[in-house]
């Protein structure tokens, strides 16, 4: 896996310009069954894809944390919102809170998630290649394929199937 990592950023900065010029033909003229395809070819590769072998995208970037995330997280850590949020979130520049910094605190040694079944809703749906109007958000999806080793692959087999 450490060699697939390594690798990625230049694997998805070869295939970028490409990508972009893919993903604007689709935001045009996407497929009517695109939602369905984006499903099975997120699925097919998850079947394959182990998170717990790779967990680069909680080693390298954080999620946004909505209000209800915080709420949530914060009641679980037995912590007071604004507690949760003084030690482990900022404000970014887009004034969205985000950890404070990367990885994340909640990461353990062994890439599991000590606050899984309450982490964020970015983390629970990352890399978000399998929601609806997913032609909608090409510009997130061309960012992950540098972080998420499966969502390059679904990636590069929606491309194959897809010849806009």
């Amino acid at each position: 896996m450490q060699e697939i990592l390594e690798n990625l950023p230049k694997q998805a900065k070869d295939k970028e310009k490409e990508n972009k010029k893919f993903f604007s033909i689709l935001k045009r003229k996407p497929p009517k069954n695109l939602d369905q395809i984006m499903v099975r070819i997120h699925e097919q590769e998850f079947a394959r894809t182990d998170c717990l072998q790779c967990g680069n995208c909680c080693t390298t970037t954080g999620p946004l944390f909505t209000d209800k995330d915080i709420t949530r997280i914060a009641k679980t850590l037995r912590m007071k919102p604004l507690q949760f949020i003084t030690r482990y979130l900022k404000v970014d520049k887009e004034g969205d809170y985000v950890l404070q910094s990367v990885p994340c605190a909640f990461l353990g040694t062994d890439l599991h998630c000590s606050i899984y079944d309450d982490r964020p809703k970015a983390c629970r749906e990352f890399p978000h290649t399998d929601r609806k109007k997913f032609q909608q958000i090409s510009h997130l999806t061309i960012k992950n394929v540098a972080i998420c080793p499966a969502a390059f692959n679904i990636v590069e087999t929606l491309k194959s199937e897809i010849k806009p």
